[in-house]
């Protein structure tokens, strides 16, 4: 199975959970916990990430990156945020440099 496939996968079994008991799934549980709680799960997911990565714990990186993928996928199901949207944005900087992308982005 396709990275993507997974992703989605994981995305539909996600989207399966909003609504169900929070006591049966921790899924569920986030849901019920709120927007806040979810993008704050994952910000601290995106920590423990990089504290692997600093120490070089392969493994460490490979079982945080899973946990920060899956909050990932929590939040963007908590916003209505579909995969393709974000698979289309990331298509749509290819071949585009950092820089020059990031330059383009419109300022606040």
């Amino acid at each position: 199975m396709a990275e993507d496939n997974v992703l989605e996968h994981l995305y539909q079994v996600i989207l399966s959970r909003r609504g169900a008991d929070p006591a049966q799934s921790n899924t569920a549980r986030l849901f019920a916990k709120g927007k806040k709680k979810i993008a704050q799960k994952l910000g601290e997911e995106a920590v423990e990430t990089v504290i692997e990565g600093v120490k070089g714990d392969k493994d460490g990186v490979i079982a945080e990156s899973a946990d920060l993928l899956y909050h990932l996928l929590v939040l963007w199901a908590a916003l209505d945020v579909k995969p393709d949207a974000v698979w289309d944005a990331l298509r749509s900087r290819e071949g585009i440099s950092g820089i020059a992308e990031k330059a383009a982005r419109p300022r606040d």
